[in-house]
């Protein structure tokens, strides 16, 4: 984004806005090449933190009471340079959360409140987070006090909760232990336009189907948490607008009952900020100049804050008491009928038609006036919608039900990107265990080093081959997601709906291994979890291979794994799971837009790699023969099972020619005989054509480092067996 254009117009309500300029790196000038970039996610260096920081430590040492009592006292306060309305900050910091939480999708895991990554780019400058960063700004004083006990992501989503509780909500519970990055997130693809809130046209493959949005995105338009409130494309159609609300929460993991809920009680607190001229708003808190000091989105007109606010465009409150928790929501859309009208800065809304003057809310800084109450396309859509209306009149009927959906589905919604509950901190917590949260029963069982040992021998000697025991292992912690915390081995997925029959995952060969492991756990004195005899079998073979190739090192096995039930699982969610590639196993399920070795990034990335790591691993999964289907793609040895260095000799060696034969089939042909040795993908060789990936390769096939590659591939290997462990981290 270029930082020197300046943002004009109202969010909502401006054709334009700002276009990407882009300045001339290396992407620029070789547009084409691997941008490794999104693995530097990984990098500490921009951490400012001691590296021996422990911030669930510093969280359990903090007075979670003395922080909500602290929330408290602001949420009931305004300060002089942004007043509140009504003189209270619940629909601040209601929105302030629910911005930084809503920006999760389902299908990669990414986004979220988990991160704290409200705070940079792009999403600090988005148009639909409009005046976020005065939320932020307001809650410093608190992240000041309490510092790195607690974390921005903790303190904004607990904002949030202890606003609904403030306006009289009855919340579900609240968990810390969010944390924060410390530079942007660059590489999250948020869609492919250079400009905010362009036509829809181009995110969908067909307009007219609204389920057609670009995967993984949730968001209908560029700088949107969700949907257009003006309707899509700026047309008030509520029937039409509903279809993008099932499609956006669908992707968020909600249900209808679930959208209707978080439709409903996001509305019943607070108010829309459109009174004044889209025109006036200056630079977006990335355009800003520094005088402002970080912060965006300035007014000149009046006090540009107060009755002057602008944020969305639309103007005014849902409901007569917009600081409490109710039905008026519901009382409203249902009692009156509505109209389409403009807000003074030009957006389309709704407003209710010859309304009573007791049902009217009062003016957010005036109580002697009062004002007509508002609705956007996607609340009318819960009035248009057969589907979402019958819930809202049963939600209208029975406000107690309301209540309790929408407090699950606000607990839901804030947290789930934070994956299993072990990873939950403070007194907050639900006993409650619920789905989306993927529970897994806790193992009764320890393993002594001798368990361990007659139990690797009793894998490797079961008749299956190294090679299937080490690809059921990645196949089961490849599902790991360092972005929402979910997948991994743990559990043993991998035996249930619907990951055993996934393409990637070899069904036939998959439940060939898992009757093994099933006869061998029923040999056991200790009945050991089938998900710790899927890690511990690839770990036994990998640590054979390594001996094979004449390195003696113990590979590290963590036992406790427990066994999920089909019951426990959220079939659906994991749906989105299924590896459409996976450069690590050479499979690719079809021909996509994008090249392999760019999903391969990817997936290392959700895997919390670093490029080396990437690196040695693909090397070293290559010579273990672990490709999918036992294909020979890539695997540069005659040792086939050795955890030898020979990928990175053979890809490094300039007696060969590499020949393409297809989009992404190459051979490896000798230039003294013109002999074809090898055959290869382009993930395979994008680590001999990249520079980067290059420096790495060649490290691992000097004459000095084969032993170093096999430590490495080892220390790679646990990292993935052990991503989800974090009920011992």
């Amino acid at each position: 984004m270029d930082n020197n254009t300046p943002a004009s117009g109202c969010p909502f309500h401006q054709a334009g806005g700002q276009t990407s300029v882009a300045s001339t790196d290396n992407t620029d000038w070789w547009p084409n090449a691997l941008n490794l970039d999104i693995l530097s996610q990984h990098d500490s260096k921009t951490n400012p933190l001691d590296p021996d920081f422990d911030y669930a430590k510093a969280f359990k040492s903090l007075d979670l009471e003395a922080v909500k009592q602290d929330l408290r006292e602001l949420i009931n306060s305004s300060q002089d340079w942004w007043p509140s309305d009504y003189g209270s900050y619940i629909g601040m910091f209601v929105r302030t959360a629910w911005h930084l939480a809503g920006s999760y999708r389902k299908q990669d895991g990414r986004g979220g409140a988990n991160t704290g990554n409200q705070r940079f780019a792009p999403l600090n400058s988005w148009p639909d987070n409009v005046n976020t960063d005065k939320g932020r700004r307001l809650l410093w004083p608190i992240k000041k006090k309490y510092g790195n006990k607690l974390s921005w992501g903790d303190l904004i989503v607990l904002a949030g909760t202890v606003s609904y509780e403030v306006a009289g909500l009855k919340t579900f519970g609240f968990g810390g232990g969010r944390l924060d990055i410390w530079a942007p997130e660059k590489d999250i693809y948020w869609g492919e336009e250079r400009q905010w809130l362009a036509p829809t046209k181009g995110r969908y493959k067909d307009d007219q189907d609204r389920s057609s949005l670009d995967n993984p995105l949730a968001a209908v338009q560029m700088g949107l948490i969700y949907v257009n409130p003006e309707g899509v494309d700026g047309v008030q159609d509520p029937l039409r607008t509903a279809q993008d609300m099932r499609v956006t929460f669908d992707r968020m993991g909600m249900d209808d009952e679930e959208t209707v809920a978080l439709t409903v009680g996001g509305h019943t607190v607070g108010k829309a900020h459109g009174n004044g001229k889209a025109e006036n708003l200056g630079a977006d808190v990335e355009g800003a100049d520094v005088e402002f000091q970080g912060l965006g989105w300035h007014n000149s007109e009046g006090t540009g804050n107060a009755g002057n606010t602008m944020v969305s465009g639309l103007e005014g409150a849902w409901t007569t008491h917009p600081d409490k928790w109710d039905n008026e929501f519901l009382y409203l859309l249902f009692t009156y009928e509505w109209e389409k009208t403009l807000s003074p800065a030009g957006a389309k809304q709704w407003e209710p038609v010859n309304i009573k003057e007791e049902d009217k809310p009062v003016d957010a800084h005036n109580p002697n006036v009062r004002r007509n109450p508002m609705m956007t396309d996607a609340d009318m859509a819960l009035k248009f919608d057969p589907a979402y209306r019958k819930i809202a009149e049963d939600f209208y009927h029975n406000p107690e039900k309301l209540a309790d959906v929408f407090a699950r589905a606000w607990f839901k919604l804030t947290h789930r990107d934070m994956g299993p509950k072990t990873r939950y901190l403070g007194a907050d917590v639900p006993a409650e265990d619920l789905i989306w949260q993927d529970p897994i029963p806790k193992a009764d069982y320890t393993l002594s080093d001798v368990d361990v040992a007659n139990i690797k021998a009793k894998l490797l000697s079961s008749g299956l081959t190294s090679a299937e025991l080490i690809a059921t292992a990645w196949d089961s912690a490849r599902t790991f997601r360092g972005s929402d915390y979910r997948g991994g081995a743990n559990g043993a997925r991998i035996r249930l709906a619907p990951q055993k029959d996934w393409e990637g995952n070899e069904p036939a060969r998959l439940a060939k291994v898992l009757a093994k492991l099933e006869e061998i756990q029923g040999t056991l004195v200790k009945k050991v979890s089938i998900a710790d005899l899927i890690v511990l079998g690839g770990t036994a073979a990998v640590e054979k291979a390594a001996q094979d190739a004449g390195v003696n090192v113990k590979v590290p096995f963590l036992a406790g794994r427990g066994d999920a039930t089909q019951e426990q699982t959220d079939a659906y969610s994991f749906e989105d799971f299924e590896p459409k590639a996976d450069g690590f196993r050479n499979f690719v399920k079809a021909e996509y837009a994008v090249q392999p070795e760019e999903l391969l990034l990817d997936r290392a990335q959700l895997l919390g790699l670093t490029a080396p790591e990437m690196t040695v691993l693909i090397g070293g999964l290559r010579v273990l023969g672990a490709n999918y289907a036992d294909s020979k793609h890539g695997v540069f040895t005659d040792k086939v099972g050795v955890l030898s260095n020979d990928f990175f000799v053979t890809l490094t060696d300039m007696s060969y020619n590499w020949k393409p034969t297809g989009k992404n089939s190459y051979n490896i042909v000798s230039r003294a005989t013109g002999e074809t040795k090898y055959t290869a993908t382009r993930v395979d060789l994008v680590f001999g054509s990249n520079s980067i990936l290059r420096s790495y390769a060649e490290v691992y096939a000097q004459d000095d480092n084969k032993e170093k590659f096999v430590k490495d591939f080892v220390a790679a290997w646990t990292k993935v067996m052990n991503a989800d462990r974090f009920d011992v981290k």
